[in-house]
């Protein structure tokens, strides 16, 4: 079995064969390290080098790497550890890691970052509470450039203090911006009192001055030397690839625990980023995917219960964050969102329980366009129930919307693969299978191994028309696999963003116990998701790095951000391998001519034009440094949620531009008694009635269809 798991996008999972225990077989040698960690961070390298697909050297220059990441994980900021500091452990450790993985060193690196950072922290938090003591000047015309890849720990004192100063006053500003807005919108309502300017710059400083006391509290008592050594061993297998990881015991439970409970919620998987709390991924029907406001990559800045006072969750882990999050059924939760694009936005959310259901699954609808009914089928992941025979599975249920949209005699059918990060690679084989004839669908590759190709044995094929999938920038793994063995056979087109996500790697999750054998995944030493095998189309390229590129090119937000596999400076590279035997679809349709009538349309589309306008000056102002003085920040911030709101409106049809969009007949009475999910499959058909992506997916359709008929009339 081949598994792939979206919950942890775009993170792929594989179930492998026995080859994987012929490597184990020299796991075992040699005398067992004495303490914990070092049995831990051996067992990690024995790994890394015997079954990683592509592993790394560990040698010095692999060590300066892990030197450099570790200290920039440590201190993300860069003003808490000085450039002495950092010079005094190059100078001992830097080509040394190495030799603590291999266990031919004790470790020693990260103890004593651990000793230097514990009293610069004493030193810094003195310095935050002395700084935040005073007033702050927002009529300067100063700025601070927070872009800490490209920034130096500081030479000295006063480097550092200028650079504490910078971020405070940053900080404030935020605070002292909200209060000036929350005042000019009381103005007017009964009990509304008037605050002078320094009253409220006072107040913005104590609420920075919090952030920074809690921040500060969970650096002195949640994070041990445990967590640094976690975070030292993270870094490790992170300098192999992206998508290896190591997780703690606990962290592994915590994983499993949200995976499979129930609990009432928003429905969004969260993740600790450089100090944020990220949304990873949303639970299809879920309060945080209903509202439509929520989306992957958004980081919560805040957490209110109701109309309660929001709690700032700068520097809180994500078992905090999710304690604020979770509650009681019906009950409201606020929650402050910054954006990929820079811009800060609260939403209310009404927790529900968190339940897979039937939004989890494959489902469609019709939609009428002027060439005639399109059938629309939408596939939020490729999933399948190992555990039960008679479970759900992806390829068998987009059969069946298949049959029932034949039953209404389409002309076309569009699969939406959109934000799709993956999951079960048989069920890829056998859904691509119901649109061509028998034949490869993709080719799978170890690192020893020749590559080995997955068919479609089926001779049958279910269905034969005008086809076109829809992808964006986080169609990953399984979706990439689909959507380049469509355009390999040249089956349908492909629309969606320039490329999708670019993950053509394959990890399984593996216990560091060599006791246990390392197939119990939740050993107590730990378990390392560690890649195993790539992916290749049946033309022999990757869809690693690159992706599957659209033949049909919609301008997106996401299309400047940087989110992509390739974005990564880790990344495994693009290669490829011998072509696999094929033919290609018999009916193939003429892409140049499609092609070239969709960017006519997209030329005289004002919407999409100026969403990729809006989208390039966004990216750009992301990346600049930011100002400290109030009007500068204010305008900024006026600009940048006038250009959100705009997408927002651009994004959505609306009037007599809507699609004409209805359920099948066969699933009118489909949820009769289940008011909620009734209630929630309006809510979806709505949302597909708006979506300007649809629409030109649907007009794509409607010429493939009037291609279609040309060639059958002559």
């Amino acid at each position: 079995m081949y598994m792939f798991n979206k919950r942890n996008l775009p993170i792929v999972l594989l179930i492998l064969g026995a080859g994987v225990f012929v490597a184990f077989r020299t796991l075992g040698l040699g005398q067992t390290p004495p303490t914990k960690y070092e049995r831990i961070l051996k067992n990690v390298g024995e790994m890394l080098e015997q079954i990683h697909y592509s592993p790394k050297q560990l040698d010095d220059k692999f060590s300066k790497e892990v030197f450099g990441k570790y200290l920039a994980g440590v201190d993300v900021e860069k003003n808490v550890l000085m450039q002495p500091d950092v010079e005094a452990l190059r100078k001992k450790f830097e080509t040394r890691i190495d030799d603590e993985i291999l266990g031919n060193a004790p470790i020693q690196f990260v103890p004593s970052v651990s000793d230097i950072y514990k009293k610069r922290l004493v030193e810094t938090e003195a310095l935050y509470k002395d700084i935040l003591s005073r007033p702050f000047d927002f009529n300067a015309n100063d700025s601070v450039d927070q872009n800490y890849d490209k920034v130096d720990f500081p030479k000295s004192e006063v480097e550092r203090r200028d650079s504490w100063y910078k971020r405070l006053k940053y900080l404030t500003l935020e605070r002292y911006s909200d209060l000036l807005d929350q005042q000019e919108t009381g103005k007017g309502k009964p009990g509304f009192v008037a605050r002078s300017n320094e009253d409220l710059e006072k107040e913005a400083r104590g609420k920075a001055l919090k952030v920074m006391d809690r921040f500060y509290e969970r650096l002195k008592v949640k994070v041990n030397d445990d967590d640094r050594f976690n975070m030292y061993v993270q870094t490790i297998v992170q300098c192999m690839d992206p998508h290896t990881d190591y997780f703690p015991p606990v962290e592994k439970r915590y994983f499993d625990e949200q995976m499979s409970g129930h609990f009432f919620g928003i429905g969004a998987s969260l993740r600790e980023e450089d100090g944020n709390i990220k949304i990873t991924t949303l639970v299809t029907g879920s309060p945080a995917w209903k509202s439509g406001q929520v989306q992957i990559g958004d980081i919560i800045t805040k957490v209110a219960q109701g109309a309660q006072e929001p709690v700032d969750l700068t520097g809180f882990q994500v078992e905090d964050a999710v304690k604020l999050i979770r509650g009681t059924k019906g009950t409201e939760v606020r929650l402050t969102l910054r954006k990929t694009d820079g811009s800060t936005k609260i939403i209310s959310l009404i927790r529900d329980e968190i339940v897979q259901d039937e939004a989890t699954f494959a489902r469609s609808a019709i939609v009428n366009s002027s060439k005639g009914k399109i059938g629309y089928i939408y596939l939020p992941e490729f999933y399948a129930d190992f555990d039960n025979p008679k479970g759900n599975r992806c390829s068998v249920d987009v059969a069946r919307e298949v049959m029932k949209l034949k039953e209404q005699k389409v002309d076309g059918i569009v699969l939406d693969l959109r934000f799709n990060g993956g999951g079960s690679l048989y069920d890829v084989v056998q859904m691509a299978g119901l649109f061509i004839d028998q034949g490869p669908i993709v080719q799978v590759k170890d690192r020893d191994g020749k590559p080995q190709i997955l068919p479609d044995h089926d001779k049958t094929v279910l269905y034969d028309g005008p086809f076109a999938v829809m992808v964006n920038e986080l169609s990953a793994s399984a979706s990439e696999i689909f959507a380049a063995a469509i355009q390999d056979y040249h089956r349908g087109v492909i629309i969606g963003s320039t490329s999708t996500y670019g993950k053509g790697t394959v990890q399984r999750n593996l216990g560091l116990d060599k006791t246990m054998g390392f197939m119990d995944a939740n050993s107590e030493l730990g378990t390392l998701k560690v890649t195993l095998q790539k992916f290749y189309r049946i033309s022999g390229g990757s869809t690693q790095l690159r992706g599957v590129a659209s033949d049909i090119v919609l301008p997106d937000l996401y299309e400047y951000s940087k989110i992509r596999e390739k974005d990564n400076p880790d990344a495994l590279p693009w290669d490829e391998i011998q072509k696999a035997d094929y033919n290609t679809w018999k009916y193939a349709y003429d892409l140049n001519v499609i092609g070239a009538m969709s960017r006519e349309r997209l030329k005289n589309n004002s919407a999409f034009n100026l969403i990729r306008q809006d989208a390039e000056w966004l990216s750009k102002e992301n990346d600049k440094v930011f100002p400290l003085n109030l009007q500068k920040y204010r305008d900024e911030q006026k600009q940048i949620k006038s250009t959100i709101k705009q997408i927002e409106t651009l994004s959505k049809l609306s009037g007599s531009s809507e699609l004409n969009v209805s359920a099948l007949p066969q699933d009118l009475h489909k949820y009769d008694g289940d008011k909620d999910k009734a209630d929630r499959f309006q809510v979806w058909l709505k949302d597909k009635r708006s979506d300007i992506y649809l629409g030109e997916a649907v007009n794509v359709l409607d010429d493939m269809i009037a291609q279609k008929n040309l060639v059958y009339n002559k």
